[in-house]
């Protein structure tokens, strides 16, 4: 929703009073609807940050955009494609927000040629720990900040207001579906691909991998809607070339949260038919896989049925281009489950807190499911054992989702040193969560 600079200065005024509000060494944190997390606590019973006046679009100046920090990239693209513009990377669901990608690490299909989302932020103007608004660049004095901000999780700071580069887009994406029986293969053609506008790939099987190449275009003969009865991620085994608008490929993955709606029955055409249009949508099946984790349905319903305990395996991890078939020889092995996101990526520059190495290709693999718990296998079996592979094939980890690694070992991978000395300087009264203790110890 469009916003103008006097009712932004108000939501910052009222973010104000709602910090100073917070008794003394109670945590800070925001009082936000939606999340796109994969840590479910119970509410923390404290008051959190108003942030309901940050969720619109200040202005689109040509090739930039000034956006609030809790615009949901829904909203964010709604309001840039009329321009005939989208933002770089535009992450797959609909309500993660702009702030949320930047702090948090998004990634989505551009990603192997422009990045991740905080690549294209020119500046932010951030409210830190200590309740101050500071404007961060990357070469003025609070440029530390900016560069230290990715993967911070909130635990330095929000972003109330961002001012980020967009890219010029077409009516339509072609998409050819490119199958691979080898894995090997695969990561090769992945790291040549070149002349294209988008990349990913679906795993199915040891030797069923699909490369998705997208081009603009034009003109299309046709255009393929996947926001009825049918579904995108099936089409990918089903046609070898396929059209979208621009707008209904941005949002893909998101009628059937990837493939997780299947979980609620919408593979089934009679089930998909009666569900109504407007809750195809991955933020409905979040609150439903929520409120099932508070009230234990499923695991009652699985302990009656005598079916053995299960294990969400939820994940989204980075390796090296050429260790990819590696990974993904371990997971075909020893957890099973498909299908398989793959999503290259190539970092543009270095940001401390997620340190991939800046030009390297890399390759994003998401898996999000459950797999049944082995007799005597210790909790979290799984977790672990994927935390344990992809550091030993250089990898890295993202934090949406449970962690649990030992403190001296997360620092390692994230960067300890430089994340202290930003807390130092920007959260002085520990106001903010720390990183370790947010996304490992789940406080």
């Amino acid at each position: 929703m469009p916003v103008t600079e006097s009712s932004h200065d108000a939501a910052v005024a009222a973010l104000r009073a709602s910090y100073a509000a917070i008794p003394p060494g109670a945590p800070v944190r925001l009082a936000k609807p939606t999340s796109n997390l994969f840590r479910f606590r119970d509410s923390p019973g404290t008051p959190g940050l108003d942030v309901s006046g940050f969720d619109g679009v200040l202005r689109i100046d040509g090739t930039t955009a000034v956006v609030q920090g809790m615009t949901t990239y829904e909203d964010l693209v709604a309001a840039t494609l009329p321009h005939g513009m989208m933002p770089t990377v535009v992450p797959q669901l609909k309500t993660i927000t702009l702030g949320g990608a930047v702090t948090g690490l998004g990634i989505e299909s551009t990603s192997f040629r422009l990045g991740l989302p905080h690549e294209a932020v020119r500046e932010m103007d951030i409210m830190t720990g200590d309740g101050e608004i500071v404007t961060a660049s990357r070469d003025n004095e609070h440029a530390d900040l900016f560069y230290g901000f990715p993967n911070s999780y909130g635990t330095l700071g929000y972003a109330v207001r961002l001012t980020i580069d967009l890219i010029p887009v077409k009516p339509f994406v072609k998409v050819r579906h490119v199958r691979f029986t080898d894995a090997a293969e695969a990561a090769r053609a992945m790291a040549e691909v070149t002349d294209a506008d988008f990349l990913d790939g679906t795993v199915f099987g040891p030797d069923e991998i699909y490369l998705s190449i997208g081009t603009f275009t034009d003109e299309a003969p046709y255009t393929s809607d996947y926001t009825g009865q049918k579904i995108y991620f099936r089409s990918v085994q089903e046609r070898s070339v396929d059209y979208l608008t621009v707008h209904d490929y941005l949002w893909r993955w998101d009628t059937d949260w990837f493939w997780c709606s299947g979980a609620f029955g919408l593979h089934r055409p009679a089930v998909r038919r009666l569900w109504p249009a407007a809750k195809k949508r991955s933020d409905v099946y979040r609150k439903i896989v929520a409120w099932d984790k508070r009230v234990h349905v499923t695991a009652r319903l699985d302990r009656w049925t005598g079916k053995p305990p299960r294990e969400d395996v939820i994940q989204d991890i980075e390796v090296p281009t050429e260790r990819l078939p590696e990974f993904l020889e371990f997971f075909h092995k020893e957890v099973g489950m498909s299908p398989i996101w793959l999503c290259p990526l190539k970092a543009q520059e270095k940001w401390p807190l997620y340190p991939l190495e800046p030009g390297r290709s890399y390759v994003n693999v998401g898996f999000w499911g459950t797999v049944p718990q082995q007799p005597g296998s210790l909790p979290d079996h799984y977790n672990r054992r994927v935390e344990r592979v992809v550091d030993s094939l250089d990898g890295h980890k993202s934090l949406y989702s449970t962690s649990f690694y030992a403190r001296d070992e997360f620092w390692r991978h994230y960067d300890g040193k430089t994340y202290q000395a930003l807390k130092e300087r920007y959260d002085s009264g520990g106001r903010l969560y720390d990183l370790y203790d947010k996304c490992v110890r789940g406080t």
